[in-house]
């Protein structure tokens, strides 16, 4: 990846001002270039700075690295529960804000601190450690097999749209035990939630009612699944515990795999340094997905801690009630501890893209696992694969929370699959495809229906 601008003296627009002269992190200029926004905050105010979220909502952006791990370390000081948010109480977060679908209180282990956050937290572990590594790997590697059997003879691809933005939901439905059929819908809603736009309330909605279907089902015919280890755990979760948690599990492993499957796909097909240390064998797959991380985080703010007390963290006077965001890109790019962002970081997992302290993402490992197998396993396929535009042709787009790459178009030679029987690289049967009837349609504003071509293969193939 290359590095954020990173000058204080890029000009950003006087629309990023809102009152006071505090900027916004919201709106097409913060969203362009979402990277020297943050080292001008960080130039003006230094390890954290005021800023303003949609609505013109107040809140403090954390920067510096240290400052990040204090606020992710330490809950007594800065608490998960939103309801300690005085913009909520005073009435300034209205019921059709965009921040609601990520910061209104919800009864799962994110939004809880002690001794409750630990039964939930419990819960969810032993859910999610019981997928291993090899089973996750057999799925990946089905629904990569079946994705360049569909397009592999063209030539052609585009590894955004048709490899990274459906492979990690198209898993992640299987963890859960849900119907092929909710996925490509599911992708369109969770990619509108996440970018905070005026559908995200309505697009929230669909995922929940999806997950409310599924847990019915479930409770009439549990599985070897998240759903059923979620219902049956000895920490007596209640259906709205169990549904917030899935809806946390599935949303947050999407976004995030996303991301890192297609910025290091970028990486590998672009960057001179790792293109070389990979045909040579001299950098493995796992450091080049380090080096993302630490680039390009999947999640580039998260939102967010709750002062529970007038405390001070970066110079700043921290009031009691306010939010503060947790700035994952813009710590891992503090020059006091990386004083040079274009020297390689193998194997250095100090950053902070997963978090840290008792919120740190529990679901870090099976998101890597998508991510390295999926990569793998397409070079493997197609061991010539090439970017078949200039790099300076590729754009991403940003929201407050993420930054995603649009497309990346690649050309290789084509080929074809012969189809193989099932064996030890196949999916078990520990999560098997059950027929169910289509979900509720979406808000046709916030879903658009996907046109269904590799995906009703995909799922017509894993149902043979």
């Amino acid at each position: 990846m290359l590095p954020p601008p990173g000058c204080p003296a890029h000009g950003l627009d006087p629309g990023l001002l809102g009152p006071g002269g505090v900027r916004r992190l919201y709106g097409p200029e913060a969203e362009s270039d979402p990277w020297a926004l943050y080292e001008k905050l960080r130039a003006e105010h230094g390890e954290v700075a005021p800023v303003l979220l949609h609505g013109d909502v107040p809140a403090w952006l954390v920067l510096g690295h240290s400052a990040n791990l204090t606020a992710m370390r330490t809950p007594s000081r800065f608490s998960r529960d939103s309801r300690r948010w005085t913009a909520f109480q005073d009435g300034r977060v209205g019921a059709d804000s965009p921040l609601l679908p990520v910061v209104a209180w919800q009864p799962m282990c994110v939004f809880t601190d002690g001794e409750e956050h630990r039964r939930l937290r419990g819960a969810v572990n032993d859910g999610l450690n019981r997928f291993d590594r090899r089973g996750i790997r057999r799925h990946v590697t089905r629904f990569v097999d079946q994705m360049v059997q569909e397009y592999g003879p063209t030539g052609r691809a585009e590894l955004v749209t048709q490899f990274a933005e459906h492979l990690p939901m198209l898993v992640m439905t299987q963890l859960l035990g849900m119907p092929d059929e909710y996925g490509p819908r599911l992708v369109e809603a969770a990619r509108d939630l996440m970018k905070g736009t005026e559908t995200a309330i309505a697009s929230n909605d669909y995922v929940v009612a999806t997950l409310r279907r599924t847990i019915e089902r479930k409770r009439a015919a549990p599985g070897d699944d998240l759903v059923s280890s979620l219902m049956q755990h000895p920490a007596g979760l209640t259906d709205d515990e169990v549904l917030a948690h899935l809806r946390l599990v599935l949303l947050a492993a999407n976004e995030t795999t996303v991301n890192l499957i297609a910025d290091t796909l970028k990486m590998v097909l672009t960057d001179p340094r790792f293109r070389a240390h990979l045909s040579g064998g001299h950098m493995t797959l796992p450091d080049a997905l380090d080096q993302v991380l630490w680039d390009s985080p999947p999640l580039i703010i998260v939102a967010g801690r709750w002062a529970t007390g007038d405390t001070e963290l970066g110079g700043q006077q921290i009031k009691a009630g306010d939010l503060l965001l947790l700035g994952l890109a813009a710590g891992n790019y503090d020059p006091t501890v990386r004083p040079d962002p274009t020297a390689p970081l193998f194997g250095n997992r100090s950053h902070l893209s997963f978090g840290s302290g008792p919120h740190e993402c529990p679901g870090q490992d099976i998101g890597r696992a998508i991510a390295e197998t999926s990569i793998d396993h397409l070079l493997t396929r197609l061991p010539d694969l090439r970017l078949a535009v200039e790099e300076g042709e590729l754009t991403w787009t940003s929201a407050w929370l993420s930054r995603h790459l649009v497309r990346l178009p690649v050309e290789f030679t084509p080929r074809t699959l012969d189809d193989e029987p099932a064996g030890e690289d196949e999916p078990t049967a520990s999560v098997p495809p059950v027929a169910d009837p289509a979900p509720p349609a979406p808000p046709a504003a916030a879903v658009p229906r996907p046109r269904r071509s590799w995906w009703s293969l995909l799922t017509a193939r894993f149902r043979r």
